[in-house]
This record gives structure tokens, C-alpha cells and sequence, in this order.
């Protein structure tokens, strides 16, 4: 069955947030072309996932001992204490939301240069080791970025973009995402309305974001 799980990542409400918008122009769009689909919604920031604690360590490095990859349904027969199984009863419904989606959509705001700290929970959530979660091969991913300053090809600020070369990396290496699967629309220059030393590049502003809700919209009827 076809499913989308949205996850959005933002501290700041929908009205304030460039990418909780444009996410959820998508998630519209997707949801009228495929009525009736199975759609999933996680406020990341409103309702964030645990941190993993130290259950969650101990038993991902027993699972990780074995001689190949554990399935998910035997890791709870690796836990040896009440505080692993507590650790494995966060994780194990994530990572089953997550393969039960053919539409990953993520909204990450740049923080401090890279992704929230609500989203990095969620990932080490579902990136448990040692258990075999398969190969993403047939799952697609849109990740909406916003960021408040120019991280683009040639920008000074292009080699301090911690969020693209890190996202591409979990979704390719850990997920098997395909390259032709993964799409990164960004929103540039997201503060340009109201930091008075970005007020010469509102223009190249409103052009980002008119050019990556167009985008979204295509990928949300194709």
C-alpha cells in the first residue's frame, strides 16, 4: 500500500517555519493525488523521541556481536535487562513506520550548520545496530531544507553545509536509498525579510522559495 511518513523537525510553529510550510504543501499534494493512501504525520519538535540511553547501547552492541545481521522480531530476545527492552519498545514501532513507507518526507531547518537535534533523535532511533533492517531500494526520500543564510554551489558558505553531505550519507549508506530516489529542495536565504545584513538578497529569496515550492509540487504529482 502506498504511505508517506512525514516528519517535521522545526522548533518554530507552521506559521514561522519555512519548512513546515512547504512540507505541508506537499503532504497535501501527495495526499490528493493519492487518496485514501496511508499517511503518517510526526512533529519531531513537539513530540521528540527519546534520546537513546545506555539500554539502548548495551543491546545494540550484543546484537552487533552476532555472526550476521539479527531480525527485528529476535533483538527483544537479546535483551538482558528491563532498561534494553524499555530501549527496544521506543525503537522497534520507528523503524517499522519507517519501512512501511514508500515516501520518506523530511523538513529540516539548518541549525548551527547542520540538522536538528529532534531529527539526529529520530535517526539514531531507527538506525539500530546490529538488526537487520534491509535495503530502502524501493523507498523515495524528498528533503526539504531551509536555511536562513546562502549555503548554495559557490556561496563562501557552501563548505560549512553540514545537512545535504550528512543526510545523503545515512539515507544512501545506511538506508540504500538510490541516488535517483533522494531529492534535496532547498529554501535559501530564509531570514532575508527581517536580518537587515541579508536585505539585499530578499529578491534571490523570494526566487528560492517560489522555486522550491514549484518543485515540491512537481515531485508530489509525479
Amino acid at each position: 500500500m502506498t504511505a508517506l511518513l512525514h516528519l517535521d523537525s522545526s522548533a518554530s510553529p507552521t506559521d514561522q517555519s519555512v519548512s513546515r510550510r512547504l512540507t505541508a504543501c506537499f503532504a497535501r499534494a501527495w495526499q490528493a493525488r493519492h487518496p485514501g493512501a496511508g499517511y503518517r504525520h510526526r512533529d519531531l519538535a513537539a513530540d521528540p523521541v527519546p534520546l537513546i540511553g545506555a539500554g539502548y547501547a548495551s543491546l545494540g552492541v550484543r546484537v552487533e556481536r552476532q555472526a550476521g545481521p539479527v531480525p527485528l522480531s529476535s533483538v527483544s530476545s537479546f535483551a538482558t535487562t528491563d532498561a534494553e527492552q524499555h530501549e527496544w519498545s521506543l525503537t522497534h514501532p520507528l523503524i517499522t513506520e519507517l519501512h512501511a513507507a514508500d515516501t520518506l518526507l523530511l523538513g529540516v531547518p539548518m541549525y548551527n550548520f547542520t540538522i536538528p537535534a529532534a531529527l539526529k533523535a529520530w535517526i539514531d532511533r531507527v538506525t539500530f545496530p546490529g538488526a537487520h533492517t534491509g535495503r530502502l531500494t524501493a523507498t523515495r526520500v524528498i528533503v526539504v531544507t531551509a536555511r536562513g543564510g546562502g549555503y548554495g554551489p559557490g556561496t563562501p558558505r557552501e563548505p560549512f553545509d553540514f545537512q545535504t553531505p550528512y543526510l545523503r550519507a545515512w539515507c544512501t549508506e545506511h538506508l540504500g536509498i538510490p541516488d535517483a530516489s533522494l531529492r534535496f529542495i532547498h529554501a535559501e536565504l530564509t531570514r532575508a525579510a527581517d536580518i537587515p545584513a541579508l536585505t539585499p538578497y530578499r529578491d534571490l529569496a523570494t526566487t528560492s522559495l517560489t522555486t522550491a515550492r514549484t518543485a515540491l509540487s512537481d515531485l508530489a504529482t509525479t
